[in-house]
């Protein structure tokens, strides 16, 4: 969702997402909520960090509370690193109602965040 959103504010940021443990597949309520707001991710697919490692970045951000620990090293050069965090929605308990709103939760925290980190940022 941050790598769309940041996409999203800026067409020309040169953006990419990976996690330290993807999933085959983007999570359907991610694309479902994402859709709902016009974002669609239905082609997106997970990326694993490790294909990242030896290249520069302005800034690495891990989002995944549990990612901050958890996160290698890269041999490039990074000038930043931050932890924007959020709680994995796909972890969320409850009726399908219940977790859909916990995904579109995250979706306007991230989105919120972002957007701050954006206008604030040397981007």
């Amino acid at each position: 969702m941050a790598e769309a959103f940041l996409k999203s504010f800026d067409n020309r940021l040169d953006v990419v997402s990976a996690g330290t443990e993807p999933s085959m597949k983007v999570h359907p309520k991610t694309i479902d909520v994402m859709n709902e707001i016009g974002i669609d991710l239905s082609k997106n697919n997970p990326k694993s960090i490790d294909i990242f490692l030896d290249k520069s970045f302005d800034y690495v951000i891990t989002v995944c509370n549990a990612a901050k620990e958890t996160c290698p090293v890269f041999a490039g050069k990074v000038k930043f690193r931050l932890h924007i965090g959020f709680d994995d929605p796909a972890d969320a308990l409850g009726t399908d109602e219940e977790i859909l709103n916990e995904f579109r939760h995250v979706r306007n925290k991230i989105q919120q965040s972002f957007k701050e980190f954006y206008e604030n940022s040397l981007l």
